[in-house]
C-alpha cells in the first residue's frame, strides 16, 4: 500500500512544480516502508534544457540489474519534480547509517529523490538544487523531523557512492533549515573544472589527476608569467547580493607561492592571493563579495604572479548570504 499518499500535496503546498507520472500511489516495491530522512541523489544521465530528464523511464521502470521503481521523484533540469511513487523504492540499499540516519535498510528509512544530471562534467542547474531544497524542507516538516535528516547518498551507502556530486551537504541542510524556519534558503553552486560549459582556459593550462587531494577526477596548472591568461569559472548568479567564494585546490610545496584569485563583482575585479603549498584538499573562503545576477564569469585564477610555483585551478563555490 501507498505510504506518503501526501507527498502529491505537500511538494505542491511548498511551491514546488509536479508532474504526475501514472499511478504513482501503486507503483512502488514490496517491503516495508517508514520514511524518517529524505535522501539526495543523482542519476548519472546527462540533462539539458531540450532534454530535462533523460532518466525518467529508467527510475519509473528499472534496470536490468535492479527494478523500479528507482525513486519517489525525479527532478529534472528545470527543476520540475516528476512524481514516480508514493511507497518503497530502490533508491538507497544498505545505509551505513550517516547523522541520525540509523544502519539499516536505506529504502525502508528514506524517500529519495533522484536530481537529473550526471555528477561527472555536468553539476545540479540552481532549479534543480532550489526545488530540492524547498521540496525537502516540505518533507521533513510533514515528517516531523528536522534538517539534519536530509543526507546524500554518498554518506549512507555502504559500496562508495558518490552522489550527489558537486553539493556541499552541510550547506545544503543548512539551506533546508532556513527554509524549514521560514527563510528562502540559501542558493550555493560549485563549478569544477570538469564541469561541462562552465570552466574555460587556454591551452597553456594543463590537466593532472597527481594529488589525491584534487576536487573530482582532474585539476589544471600552469606557470605563472607575466601575462594574462586566467582560467575562469562561469557561474549562473540568480539574484545581485553578497556572496561567500570558496576556493578548492591541491595542495603541494611545488605548487605557487600567491596564486592571483580574481572575482568580478558588481564594482570590478578584486584580487585575492593564496598560497597554494599549504591548506588543500577542502574548501577555503578566499572572502565575502558583492555580485551582480546573471550568467557570466565569476572568479578566475590568474597566472600573472610574483608568485612561484605553479599555479593551480581546481574548483570555485559560491554561497548567497
Amino acid at each position: 500500500m501507498p505510504n506518503v499518499p501526501w507527498l502529491l500535496d505537500v511538494l505542491r503546498g511548498a511551491g514546488v512544480t509536479v508532474v504526475v507520472e501514472g499511478d504513482w500511489l501503486n507503483r512502488y516495491r514490496p517491503g516495508s516502508f517508514d520514511p524518517i530522512g529524505v535522501l539526495w541523489h543523482h542519476t548519472a544521465a546527462t540533462s539539458s534544457a531540450s532534454n530535462p530528464h533523460p532518466a525518467l523511464n529508467v527510475c519509473i521502470n528499472g534496470r536490468s540489474d535492479l527494478a523500479g521503481p528507482l525513486c519517489q521523484a525525479l527532478v529534472d533540469y528545470h527543476g520540475v519534480f516528476h512524481l514516480i511513487s508514493a511507497g518503497r523504492c530502490n533508491h538507497a540499499g544498505a545505509s551505513r547509517g550517516s547523522g541520525p540516519i540509523p544502519a539499516g535498510d536505506g529504502n525502508t528509512l528514506m524517500i529519495g529523490w533522484e536530481i537529473d544530471y550526471n555528477g561527472v562534467n555536468q553539476s545540479m542547474t540552481s532549479a534543480q538544487y532550489n526545488a530540492s531544497i524547498a521540496a525537502t524542507a516540505a518533507v521533513l516538516t510533514r515528517l516531523g523531523r528536522n534538517s539534519s535528516y536530509a543526507r546524500g547518498h554518498r554518506e549512507t551507502s555502504t559500496t562508495g557512492k558518490i552522489d550527489p556530486s558537486f553539493i556541499d551537504l552541510d550547506v545544503m541542510r543548512a539551506d533546508v533549515a532556513a527554509r524549514m524556519s521560514g527563510g528562502g534558503g540559501t542558493w550555493s553552486q560549485i563549478v569544477d573544472n570538469a564541469t561541462a560549459g562552465r570552466f574555460t582556459a587556454s591551452a597553456n593550462w594543463g590537466t593532472s589527476a597527481y594529488s589525491s587531494q584534487r576536487y573530482g577526477t582532474e585539476y589544471r596548472f600552469a606557470e605563472p608569467v607575466a601575462a594574462s591568461d586566467p582560467a575562469w569559472f562561469k557561474f549562473n548568479v540568480p539574484t545581485a547580493g553578497n556572496y561567500r567564494v570558496d576556493v578548492w585546490y591541491a595542495a603541494n610545496a611545488g605548487y605557487n607561492t600567491a596564486a592571483p584569485y580574481i572575482v568580478a563583482t558588481t564594482g570590478g575585479n578584486q584580487t585575492v592571493n593564496v598560497d597554494q603549498r599549504t591548506g588543500g584538499g577542502a574548501w577555503r573562503s578566499i572572502g565575502t563579495f558583492s555580485l551582480p545576477a546573471g550568467d557570466a564569469n565569476r572568479v578566475a585564477v590568474s597566472r600573472w604572479t610574483s608568485g612561484t610555483g605553479l599555479v593551480i585551478a581546481d574548483a570555485v563555490r559560491l554561497t548567497r548570504l
